[in-house]
């Protein structure tokens, strides 16, 4: 009798303990998850940390090629490559097409929601997550070749994920920004285009 007690005593405790793990794995899940959404609701579009930064930097401290996005705090690298850029911050799509130096199409595409392993790790992995809080008139700075340039959205639209024409290159200079919608790839992309100030 004495072993039937301890047997399912075991199987009890066991069973609490198991439930206790899956409650905490899952809501540590969900704060990783929800935690680029977190984070934004504490931005300030005025006083955050990209618009001090920016404030703070002179055009002579530059050292290497970024993007600002103040409204947003967003202060990610930016470089040619592979969809792999994207891990670090943001992907040059099509360097030929343009730049902030020679004009054309200078078009940028960066994740809008990426799992990582940590709240942190979702937060950097997904730049792009609250895009849609910008408007046209809001600034997007970038700093290319040790030279700071201020774009202004002018126009902002979504298109189907196969829109390979918003990487064409253009007559006038322009910034293309554009990632995922958060129904992720196969759902659309919100591109946003700037001119120079």
């Amino acid at each position: 009798m004495k072993q039937i007690t301890h047997a399912r005593n075991r199987r009890r405790w066991l069973s609490i303990n198991l439930a206790i793990i899956m409650l905490a794995g899952g809501g540590y899940t969900l704060i990783t998850a929800f935690s680029p959404f977190f984070r934004a609701q504490l931005i300030n579009p005025t006083r955050n940390e990209t618009t001090q930064l920016l404030a703070a930097t002179p055009e002579t401290s530059i050292t290497e090629d970024r993007l600002y996005i103040p409204k947003i705090d967003i202060n990610v690298p930016y470089a040619t490559g592979g969809a792999e850029t994207m891990e670090r911050g943001a992907w040059w799509r099509r360097p030929e097409n343009g730049n902030p130096v020679d004009g054309g199409n200078f078009v940028l595409s960066a994740h809008r929601f990426i799992m990582g392993l940590t709240p942190q790790q979702t937060i950097q992995k997904s730049p792009f997550y609250n895009i849609d809080k910008l408007r046209i008139g809001d600034e997007i700075i970038i700093d290319y070749r040790g030279r700071r340039y201020t774009y202004v959205i002018s126009r902002l639209f979504d298109v189907k994920p196969d829109a390979v024409h918003i990487e064409n290159r253009t007559n006038k200079p322009q910034l293309t920004l554009y990632s995922c919608t958060l129904g992720g790839a196969a759902d659309g992309r919100t591109v946003f285009v700037a001119t120079p100030r």
